[in-house]
């Protein structure tokens, strides 16, 4: 029937929508909302370039209209919640094989170690456990506020600085062998990059490694590890009970009686740069660690729109306008999603500013088929008042999206669901929030400017290039 009359079609299954609106069955609405979206997405292939593009904006401007008039019905609802109970954020997914999970041998842990009262597993383990071919967590699973309940509230057993990296990081030890990366703050929440700096000079933000977790969580990626900021004692919770000499002897106090150290790091290591508490408070983000290498082995992948790290050269990809097509014939993104996995990850850059993205990672164990880990964002959030267009280049350069991905960010453009109200009521629950909010006005309202500036790019898109929309909706796409 629709090889007959596509366009009548289209109509009925409009009107179709239009009837079930005025439905009282909250259930029969969203169950509609589903059949929609699957009619949509297979049936939309067939239209030309500009019906699909007139037709998918019609389609979310729908899709969020309706539910947010289901969800405004319930009181007490907020924007966050009503987000994620919008059927985007709730779409079917595969079932997952038994070589979908990431497992290790028991042997890994020592259980007769744990200290917890309780027979099940504490929480980072069953983080890590929860891990899969195609997300870090799930988004409902209760145990991601476990997780960050427990960083942030356990006892600290050890500290030893991390090696590697160009920055200062520690590495904090809990109970039952729970293990989280520590960045501190280093300056305040207000302090805009000095424009004078290079991308590569600047300061890590423990607030931007925070408000990344949330952003990544909010666009229904799922591809970073639960960070938490907390308050600690720098004299009783680092100094006191490190067992890391090189950073104990780094220790001293400032001429007006703060705690301060340095560590032992290629930049900001000094007594020039000191990180500082108020006199011994400092606020840290504590970010959950992965499973260790011996156990579950990660492989780094060099970033095809690496940024040169010169003051001087510029990269391939600055150079050539056509450099995309070169990537497209090189493996492993010359088929599958990887390649629309790096545009995600650089729309979440471009969101959020990070300029610093050279290498990403996958787990070992699902080879090619996997999500990238969105890792290391510390140099996000640095400025407000500018933008940093060269981090869509991926987007630019190749004009190929997710239509998950798409969907979800023009929803994230509604009023009803607009990104800077969303990311703020995130943010609050976060305990560093009593301080102060995680992310200025300004930084918030520059996301929903740079969202409007990545559906531009995909508009442009669109008037130019027939084909751009990679269809993950589609039955048996991961």
């Amino acid at each position: 029937v629709w090889n007959a009359n596509r366009r009548k079609c289209l109509i009925l299954i409009c009107r179709c929508f239009e009837v079930v609106e005025g439905l009282h069955c909250f259930c029969l609405k969203f169950k509609f909302l589903f059949l929609f979206l699957y009619l949509h997405n297979h049936l939309s292939i067939h239209l030309s370039s500009s019906m699909r593009r007139q037709s998918l904006g019609r389609s979310t401007r729908s899709v969020s209209k309706m539910v947010y008039k289901v969800v405004q019905k319930g009181k007490g609802h907020s924007k966050l919640e009503a987000l994620f109970n919008h059927p985007l954020y709730n779409l079917p997914r595969p079932e997952l094989q038994e070589d979908d999970w990431l497992k290790w041998e028991e042997d890994g842990y020592d259980k007769a170690a744990w200290t917890s009262d309780s027979e099940t597993h504490p929480p980072w383990l069953r983080f890590h456990l929860g891990i899969s071919r195609w997300e870090l967590y799930d988004r409902k699973d209760p145990n991601l506020a476990e997780v960050t309940h427990y960083l942030a509230t356990q006892r600290i057993l050890n500290v030893v600085q991390k090696t590697g990296g160009t920055q200062l990081k520690l590495l904090m030890s809990f109970p039952n062998y729970g293990q989280a990366l520590l960045k501190p703050m280093r300056q305040s929440r207000d302090a805009e990059t000095d424009v004078n700096l290079f991308y590569f000079s600047d300061f890590e933000r423990h607030n931007a490694e925070i408000a990344a977790f949330h952003l990544d969580r909010l666009l229904g990626f799922n591809r970073i590890p639960p960070v938490v900021g907390r308050l600690i004692n720098m004299s009783t919770e680092i100094k006191e009970i490190t067992t890391d000499r090189r950073l104990s002897r780094t220790f001293f106090t400032s001429p007006v009686g703060n705690m301060c150290f340095y560590g032992q790091c290629e930049y900001y290591c000094s007594t020039e740069h000191p990180v500082c508490g108020r006199p011994h408070v400092l606020e840290v983000s504590l970010a959950t660690m992965l499973p260790d290498l011996s156990l579950a082995p990660r492989r780094s992948w060099r970033s095809p729109w690496r940024r040169s790290y010169s003051r001087t050269k510029q990269a391939q990809w600055e150079k050539d306008p056509a450099y995309c097509d070169t990537v497209k014939q090189t493996p492993p993104y010359n088929q599958g999603s990887r390649l629309v996995d790096v545009i995600d990850m650089a729309i979440l850059d471009f969101l959020m500013s990070n300029m610093d993205r050279h290498h990403y990672e996958t787990f070992e164990k699902f080879g090619n088929e996997t999500f990238l880990l969105h890792l290391d964002n510390g140099r996000a959030f640095g400025r407000h008042s500018r933008d940093e267009p060269s981090i869509l280049a991926p987007l630019r350069q190749c004009c190929r999206i997710r239509r998950s991905t798409l969907l979800r960010l023009q929803l994230l453009s509604h009023p009803d669901f607009r990104l800077s109200d969303v990311m703020r009521e995130s943010l609050a629950r976060d305990p560093l929030k009593r301080v102060a909010p995680l992310l200025s006005e300004p930084h918030l309202s520059a996301l929903d400017r740079r969202l409007a500036t990545v559906l531009q790019v995909v508009r442009d898109c669109q008037d130019h290039h027939d084909d751009i929309i990679y269809n993950d909706l589609e039955a048996g796409a991961s």
